[in-house]
């Protein structure tokens, strides 16, 4: 059975799945729109923020119209989000409908509209941070897959892989603790906050890692330099930007 292909771009081999005919329809294909979609996944601490602010900024500088969306930020549901998880009220079925909802509002008002318009839309994770961090908290796969079948296909998803201890070593350094749902504390894998975040991050890189044949997600060593991981993405970026029709660039 052919199960896909591997493409050779520049120093990436893509992996482009062939999908079952019910996992074709699920989500949107982004060719029916004039505009692009970047997004960006990893675990925290891959650095998957700062590479999208770079690839933000030199976006801009080149001339395009460029809109940045982050997870969990759709002003409706936000406040709502935040007392959840301040009186940690949210369960795992909870936790997976209230973003579910939230994103579902930005795609809505925001992400699709701006595509049909033309402008280059980047986004801080997308539906597979969903898929792993709700199958990581035991919630049904096939489930949390169909929660998300309205999700527009981006055009690229770019996954920065980053060894577990690696991320936990970034984190340690740059903040004060980590936080209750980040660290799956929720789900009473461990009392220590560092170790539940190790197993319960551990279990998110390995849905991560199942997505990349099935999703195609195009996969960025984070250990490397931030500026060559910078120019991989700009290569790949000015690959699908310099065959985008009708795209809208700013005088």
């Amino acid at each position: 059975m052919n199960i896909g292909s591997n493409t050779r771009i520049g120093p990436f081999e893509v992996f482009y799945p062939v999908e079952p005919v019910a996992r074709q329809v699920r989500h949107g294909d982004y060719r029916n729109f004039p505009g692009k979609l970047f997004v960006v996944e990893g675990i925290d601490g891959s650095g998957k923020s700062t590479q999208l602010s770079l690839l933000h900024k030199w976006l801009e500088s080149k001339g395009y119209g460029v809109v940045f969306s982050q997870w969990n930020s759709s002003p409706m549901v936000k406040d709502t989000t935040k007392l959840g998880k301040k009186k940690k009220m949210l369960t795992p079925a909870t936790f997976s409908l209230i973003h579910a909802t939230d994103f579902a509002d930005r795609i809505e008002r925001n992400i699709l509209p701006l595509l049909k318009a033309g402008a280059v839309v980047l986004c801080d994770r997308y539906i597979y941070t969903a898929f792993a961090r709700d199958v990581a908290r035991e919630m049904d796969r096939n489930w949390v897959r169909d929660l998300y079948g309205f999700a527009v296909k981006p055009t690229v998803a770019f996954y920065f892989r980053v060894p577990l201890e690696a991320a936990i070593g970034r984190l340690v350094g740059a903040r004060d603790g980590f936080k209750f749902y980040e660290a799956g504390m929720d789900l009473g894998l461990s009392d220590n906050s560092e170790q539940s975040f190790r197993i319960f991050q551990g279990r998110i890189i390995e849905e991560y890692e199942k997505m990349i044949p099935e999703f195609g997600l195009t996969v960025v060593d984070a250990t490397l330099p931030v500026e060559v991981q910078q120019a991989q993405v700009r290569d790949i970026a000015r690959i699908h930007l310099e065959r985008a029709k009708n795209l809208r660039v700013r005088p």
